[in-house]
C-alpha cells in the first residue's frame, strides 16, 4: 500500500497509508433507516445489509517484468573488468552502470464498489496502477470475474473497472455536500485479508486537505480502517456511499489514527469524466496559496509582521500562474478567495473541493478580497495545457506506426539491449516528423522502449502533459543514431 508522511502537530508524524473507496450511480434511493432519536443508540445493521453486496475484493497481479537498472560502482576506476562485463558489471560510463534485472511477480488485493447492475466498479488507482491482471470477487465469494481498467487517475487516487455481468447489486449514491460532522458511518471492505469486513465510526470533519499531492477535500472519519479497506465503501446509516475510503492516518500503520475518503461529489464527476474521456478533466484556477489562517499563524511563529486580510476564513493567492485562468480575470497576489459560485470558501480544501467538480471551461464565479475590499469576478478554468478543451488519453493510433521488438540479431549486430523497430510507417504524427521505416526507438522521453506496451504508455502521458510531445531517440539500422520530436497536438 502506498504510504505518505503528514504531521498533525509538532514532533509527531503521521504514517499515512492509502486506501480507498468506491462509487456512484444513478440509482433510485433506498428506503431511509429510522432515525434514532437524540441521545439514543444508532441501529446499523441496515446500512451493513444495504452496502455489503456491493463491495467487492480486487486483486491485481504484475507480471514478472525484466527492467534495466542503474547502479554506482565506486571501485570501477581502480579495478577493471578484463572479461567485458561478463561477471555482470554492465556496460555504462564513468561510475553508472546498467544491468538487467528480473522483477518478481507480485499481488496486491484492495476493495471496490459496484456503481451499476451492469459491472462498472469504483475502486482506487493504486489498487490497479501498473495491474497486468485484475480479478473481482463478489460478496460472500459468490462469483469471480475478470475486469478491464476504463479509466483511472493518479492525483485523485481513483479509477472505474468493469467486469462483463448483468443483475449485479449496484450501491445508492448519496450527496456527500449533505453530510455533517458528527454523523455514524461504516467503513466497508475487506482489510488484512478479512473480507466482508464493517467497522462503525462518525464523520470527523469534512474538506479536510491532506497536502498529498493529489488528493484533497477529504471526509475525516475515525471508523476503522486497515490495510486490504483500499477501494471499500464509506455509507452512511442508510446505506448509502458517501465517500472512498482512501488514506489512513496513524503514527504506526495501523488504526488508532484517523481514516480519509474521498467525497462522492468527486468520484461521480471522475466516473463520467472516465466514461467520456477516458482520463478525469482537471480543471484549474490557476493560482498558488494557502489558508489565510494558516499562513498568518505561519508569521506569528516566526515572529513577522501580519497583514490585516479583514478576515481569517478564506484562500490567499501567493502566486498567480502566468496565462492561467486567475491571471486573465485580473486576480493578484495577496487577493483572498471567499467564495466561488456563493459558495463559501473557509480554506484551501474547501476551494479545491469545489474545482474538483468542475471542467475545463467551465465559468465560475469568484468573490475575493483586496485590501480588505470584496469584488467579484467571473472566470473560465482551464486545463493541465492551459487550455479550455478536454483532454482526451493519446492514442498510440495518432502515431501512424507498426511497431514490433528488435530480434536477437538485430541486438547483436546493432549492439544494443532494446528497441522497437518501425515495421510501417502509415501517416498520422511519426509521418509529419519523418520517421523512417526500419528506425529502431530506444527512448521516449528518456523512457526506455522494450515492448508496445511501453510505447503506449508514454503516449498516453504526453497527452497529458502541456507541450504534448515526444523526444524520440534510437538507431537507424546503418548503427547510425538519430532523433525525432513529435508533436500530438494539432498546430
Amino acid at each position: 500500500m502506498k504510504k505518505i508522511v503528514k504531521s498533525f502537530m509538532p514532533a509527531v508524524y503521521l504514517i499515512v497509508i492509502a486506501f480507498s473507496a468506491a462509487s456512484c450511480n444513478k440509482t433510485q434511493a433506498a428506503p431511509a433507516a429510522a432515525a434514532a432519536a437524540p441521545g439514543q443508540p444508532v441501529d446499523l445493521t441496515y446500512a451493513a445489509e444495504k452496502s455489503l453486496p456491493a463491495v467487492v475484493y480486487i486483486k491485481s497481479v504484475i507480471n514478472s517484468k525484466v527492467q534495466t537498472v542503474e547502479y554506482s560502482d565506486p571501485f570501477e576506476d581502480f579495478f577493471s573488468d578484463p572479461f567485458g562485463g561478463f561477471f555482470g558489471r554492465g556496460q555504462g560510463n564513468g561510475n553508472s552502470r546498467k544491468r538487467q534485472v528480473q522483477t518478481p511477480k507480485r499481488a496486491a488485493a484492495g476493495s471496490g464498489v459496484i456503481i451499476s447492475a451492469d459491472g462498472y466498479i469504483v475502486t482506487n488507482n493504486h489498487v490497479v496502477d501498473g495491474a497486468d491482471e485484475l480479478t473481482v470477487t463478489l460478496n460472500e465469494n459468490s462469483k469471480e470475474y475478470s475486469a478491464r481498467i476504463i479509466g483511472a487517475d493518479k492525483a485523485t487516487d481513483l479509477a472505474l473497472i468493469k467486469i462483463d455481468a448483468k443483475n449485479l447489486p449496484a450501491i445508492v449514491i448519496a450527496n456527500s455536500d449533505d453530510v455533517k460532522v458528527g454523523e455514524w458511518v461504516l467503513a466497508v471492505g475487506n482489510p488484512l485479508g478479512l473480507n466482508n469486513t464493517v467497522t462503525a465510526g462518525i464523520v470527523s470533519a469534512k474538506a479536510r486537505s491532506m497536502s498529498t499531492g493529489g488528493i484533497t477535500s477529504m471526509i475525516q472519519t475515525d471508523a476503522a480502517i486497515n490495510q486490504g479497506n483500499s477501494g471499500g465503501a464509506l455509507v452512511n446509516t442508510r446505506g448509502e456511499l458517501i465517500g472512498i475510503n482512501a488514506m489512513l492516518a496513524s503514527p504506526t500503520g495501523s488504526n488508532i489514527g484517523y481514516g480519509f475518503a474521498i467525497p462522492t461529489t468527486i468520484v461521480k464527476k471522475a466516473v463520467d469524466d472516465f466514461k467520456k474521456y477516458g482520463s478525469y478533466q482537471r480543471a484549474l484556477i490557476g493560482i498558488q496559496g494557502g489558508s489565510v489562517k494558516d499562513y498568518i499563524d505561519q508569521m506569528k511563529d516566526q515572529e513577522k509582521d501580519v497583514k490585516d486580510y479583514g478576515t481569517m476564513e478564506g484562500v490567499r493567492i501567493e502566486k498567480v500562474v502566468e496565462d492561467g485562468a486567475a491571471a486573465d480575470a485580473g486576480l493578484e497576489k495577496e487577493d483572498v478567495i471567499t467564495a466561488v459560485n456563493g459558495q463559501k470558501v473557509k480554506d484551501m480544501g474547501e476551494l479545491q473541493g469545489i474545482l474538483a467538480q468542475k471542467r475545463p471551461g467551465e465559468q465560475v464565479k469568484v468573490t475575493y478580497l483586496r485590501n480588505k475590499k470584496e469584488k467579484t469576478v467571473t472566470l473560465t478554468l482551464k486545463n493541465e495545457q492551459g487550455t479550455t478543451k478536454m483532454v482526451k488519453n493519446a492514442d498510440i493510433d495518432v502515431l501512424g506506426i507498426d511497431v514490433r521488438p528488435i530480434t536477437d540479431s538485430q541486438k547483436k549486430q546493432l549492439e544494443i539491449n532494446y528497441g522497437l523497430e518501425v515495421l510501417k510507417v502509415n501517416g498520422g504524427k511519426m509521418k509529419e516528423a519523418g520517421v523512417p521505416k526500419g528506425f529502431i526507438i530506444q527512448t521516449v522521453n528518456d523512457k526506455t522502449m522494450r515492448s508496445f506496451d511501453d510505447l503506449q504508455e508514454a503516449v498516453k502521458d504526453a497527452g497529458k502533459s502541456k507541450d504534448q510531445m515526444l523526444v524520440i531517440k534510437g538507431i537507424y539500422p546503418t548503427g547510425k543514431r538519430g532523433g525525432f520530436v513529435v508533436y500530438l497536438q494539432n498546430e
